[in-house]
């Protein structure tokens, strides 16, 4: 079945370029040009079918593009939003970050546009939950940890703020670490190497921008008491994902890989989990009755949110993360830590990684359990002891 796509642009001279650049992919996309903000609402109102992608330019006479996306979450919510804007707006940009899931920079190289709209459609359907689809698309950001939060804010406050410091904070905390990983990795910024840590990405944002998403576009927000859930804690979140980063990192260090990929294993072992985030501060009724079967019943959590939710966290935080348009490493890795054989790729470093890091953290005084057959098709069946215990003598 052909995805909808609507482009959205008040230049008529960009709409016939976007027609003649994406024709090839008329066999494979149903495409829409609207000449405005209210030309498109007034579309998707009139359209027998929902649009699974909106492509909006920024700025625009009337509705300008984060009215409009701000209009699309509202009345159409499983519908993902890509900004296509210019290197000079910025400032709209920031405007926009609470509603758009991927940014893109006019001109627009037709491979990456391509490439960005085909993946945001091919992560759509990984939820054959509809609500929690609607859930994931409204999404802007995830709850931070209090503390973390307000010692982000007092830090930006200060005459002369520290980077350093300020990306220690943000790599301690799950939800911050996933959304400026989303900006910084978006195609809007045009960086030729994909970021895959804090540090390299507040490095190159710079403070100005840091501050402006932290106190002006609050991107970063708290996690509310009354969101808490029985059986769910904030605390022992963070200090097992920041434990499982750690690990897997290692891991790949002991390996003697890459930089690249030892920073995707290391941010993927922090964000492993933060489909269990979005969970306790969206569904906090629902995810605490999938807890407390987990218990009563002594299944995994994994299949106690599938009877409840319909999807478990690991798949729940892959969608975000691969829609917010993190590297496909880090979003495999988050996706099937669990269940690793099940990974339609081969080879990936990272998900091996996070995979042991996860089931060592967990395991106790118990023998960690690993998908040997998965160990095996990877040809690491016999560095897997030497990873885990070097493990759990750290």
């Amino acid at each position: 079945m052909k995805k909808r796509i609507l482009f959205v642009d008040d230049e008529p001279n960009v709409l016939q370029g976007l027609k003649r650049m994406l024709r090839p992919m008329r066999n494979e996309w149903d495409m829409v040009f609207a000449g405005g903000g209210e030309d498109a609402l007034a579309t998707m109102s009139s359209a027998e079918d929902p649009f699974d992608v909106v492509v909006s330019d920024m700025r625009m006479p009337g509705m300008d593009g984060a009215q409009l996306l701000t209009e699309v979450t509202r009345r159409y919510p499983n519908t993902v939003r890509i900004v296509l804007s210019g290197q000079s707006e910025k400032e709209a940009i920031f405007k926009a970050i609470g509603k758009t899931h991927q940014y893109l920079s006019k001109p627009c190289n037709p491979d990456v546009l391509k490439q960005t709209v085909a993946r945001a459609c091919a992560l759509r359907d990984l939820l054959s939950n509809e609500g929690l689809k609607s859930l994931a698309s409204q999404m802007d950001h995830m709850p931070s940890m209090p503390e973390i939060y307000m010692e982000l804010v007092d830090e930006l406050k200060e005459d002369s703020p520290s980077l350093q410091h300020i990306s220690r904070l943000i790599s301690q905390d799950v939800a911050m670490t996933a959304k400026i990983l989303q900006l910084v990795n978006s195609a809007f910024f045009g960086i030729r190497r994909r970021i895959t840590t804090v540090e390299m990405a507040v490095n190159y944002l710079g403070l100005e921008n840091v501050s402006s998403l932290v106190l002006a576009a609050n991107v970063f927000s708290q996690f509310q008491q009354s969101a808490k859930v029985k059986g769910f804690s904030m605390e022992a979140l963070w200090s097992h994902s920041g434990q499982v980063g750690r690990y897997a990192q290692s891991i790949v260090k002991q390996e003697e890989r890459s930089k690249e990929e030892v920073d995707d294993a290391m941010t993927a072992g922090l964000l492993h989990d933060c489909g269990k985030l979005i969970f306790a501060s969206n569904m906090a009724r629902e995810y605490e009755d999938a807890l407390q079967l987990a218990e009563k019943e002594k299944l995994s959590l994994n299949e106690a949110e599938e009877r409840v939710l319909g999807t478990n966290h690991a798949i729940m935080g892959a969608y975000l993360l691969g829609v917010w348009g993190l590297p496909d490493a880090i979003v495999e890795a988050v996706a099937f830590h669990h269940h690793p054989e099940k990974c339609p790729s081969s080879g990936c470093t990272a998900l091996a990684a996070v995979h042991v890091a996860n089931a060592v953290a967990r395991s106790g005084k118990e023998k960690p359990k690993i998908s040997l057959n998965y160990m095996s098709s990877c040809g690491l069946t016999d560095k897997t002891p030497d990873w885990i215990s070097a493990l759990l003598k750290q």
